[in-house]
């Protein structure tokens, strides 16, 4: 996604506050990182902060991992996210198999000087957070960037499965770059011309904020915020109408297109990114000609909403590929 402009708030956190607060019964238990904490609020505050282990070696237990508990997450986890990519490891001292993973996950993150952090949760001492990340079983391990869940898996795997794991995280992420480089990024520049969309989705408004949004293109067919901005409202205002019956209807359905990209909207604006694109990876696996090619182009508008830099994008290319050829 788009990083948030600076003193503004980010499009994509006000346009899914505004449907989860319009639909809110339907989405009830519906987690997504950006809405644990305001994302604006956190990239703000990371932006003045320290790089982690400023003034430590590179290498330091102190910086390359954290214990995590419920009153500290939001600056261990949330803020350190849009500096370098986060590990969450959730774990409890009866589990046999998190003390397996665990300290090969320490072991690798002080190998990665500072590229990415680890952050160590007992779920038995913060049950709150356990039930936020809809932890199903442990070890459980969640990356985070730029205050959102990217990536995740369950159980211990082995040494050469964790490293991948973790060398894909960085380079999906930062590309391996230091954190001091991640801050002198180029910032998009202010535009008063958003300020219309932006009041939209703060009443709630989506249909006036995609109205607003195109006003903008329509002037400047190439605005950096603008684009993405109309995609992801567009893509809410999909799963508003579809709602939580999109699922019951496509799975009644396995074979109507239509009824799938429904559905796959409805996972989507909802934050179960991985379901919403393995559906649509699914039909083009089963269909053939131009339910195949619908179903294909909805994946791809998918990925534009979510961002190539987001590691489940790139891993759902990869399997789009293998179900075309």
């Amino acid at each position: 996604m788009q990083p948030t402009r600076p003193g503004r708030p980010d499009p994509r956190a006000q346009a899914q506050q505004a449907q989860q607060a319009q639909m809110a019964a339907s989405f009830a238990g519906a987690v997504d990182l950006a809405a644990v904490k305001a994302r604006s609020e956190a990239a703000a505050r990371a932006q003045t902060a320290p790089p982690p282990g400023a003034g430590e070696p590179a290498a330091a237990p102190g910086s390359a991992v954290v214990d995590v508990t419920e009153a500290t997450f939001q600056t261990e986890v949330l803020d350190r996210s849009f500096q370098v990519p986060v590990v969450l490891d959730l774990w409890a001292e009866w589990c046999g198999p998190c003390k397996q993973l665990s300290p090969v996950l320490e072991r690798l993150a002080a190998e990665g000087g500072g590229s990415w952090v680890l952050a160590k949760v007992d779920v038995d001492a913060n049950p709150a957070l356990a039930q936020g990340l809809r932890v199903q079983g442990i070890p459980a391990v969640k990356a985070v960037w730029q205050g959102q869940l990217v990536a995740e898996f369950t159980g211990a795997i082995p040494e050469d499965q964790a490293r991948a794991f973790v060398t894909e995280l960085v380079r999906a992420t930062t590309g391996g770059a230091a954190p001091d480089g991640i801050g002198a990024q180029p910032q998009p520049t202010d535009d008063p011309r958003l300020d219309a969309a932006e009041a939209a989705l703060e009443r709630g408004d989506l249909a006036a904020a995609e109205a607003a949004y195109q006003a903008v293109l329509a002037e400047q067919p190439d605005h950096p915020d603008a684009g993405i901005a109309l995609r992801q409202v567009q893509l809410f205002r999909r799963a508003e109408e579809a709602g939580p019956d999109a699922l019951v209807a496509a799975d009644a359905a396995p074979d109507d297109v239509a009824a799938q990209t429904r559905a796959a909207d409805f996972l989507l604006g909802t934050g179960n990114v991985e379901a919403a694109f393995e559906r649509l990876v699914d039909v083009v696996r089963r269909t053939a000609g131009d339910d195949r090619e619908r179903a294909r182009e909805h994946l791809v508008e998918l990925f534009a909403v979510v961002g190539d830099q987001d590691p489940r994008v790139g891993a759902a290319r990869r399997k789009l590929t293998a179900a075309l050829y």
